[in-house]
């Protein structure tokens, strides 16, 4: 999760929060904590980062991993033109190069028509791991529930 402000300007970093406590047992998660830091953020524009901290948390891809976003993004392409097996291909070839990134790994499943919640592919993608960032704590919070 990205906060972006009113200007387009990045907030704060990418983040791993929830906004509902559906997954809680899964994740450790609750939502309140994130729904109140994000509230406060709305209402009183607290909670935001100035750019220069904002940077030091972020983590810039690998060539491996561009390379992943490339595969990808044609996968994606391939898809849509209709070339499923050629897609098929590229979006397996992204996986195995960018193996954190969730949003290529889980984001293929339901555009290959796999259940991106109840499948052999997503319980892999679990018990491999969620990719972890290095956020600050919310605001108001001492550690981020869940224990990053």
């Amino acid at each position: 999760m990205i906060w972006i402000d009113e200007r387009g300007r990045i907030v704060r970093p990418n983040d791993i929060q929830f906004g509902t406590d559906l997954f809680v047992a899964l994740t450790g998660r609750p939502s309140e904590p994130f729904l109140a830091a994000v509230r406060a953020w709305v209402r009183e524009g607290t909670g935001g980062l100035a750019a220069e901290e904002i940077r030091t948390y972020q983590v810039l891809p690998t060539p491996e991993q561009q390379e992943g976003r490339a595969e990808f993004t044609l996968a994606w392409h391939l898809h849509r033109a209709g070339q499923r097996e050629a897609a098929e291909r590229h979006f397996r070839r992204a996986g195995e190069l960018a193996p954190g990134d969730w949003t290529i790994r889980r984001g293929s499943l339901p555009i290959r028509g796999i259940d991106p919640m109840a499948s052999e592919e997503f319980l892999a993608l679990w018990q491999e791991g969620a990719p972890r960032y290095p956020a600050p704590a919310l605001p108001g919070v001492a550690r981020n529930p869940g224990g990053d």
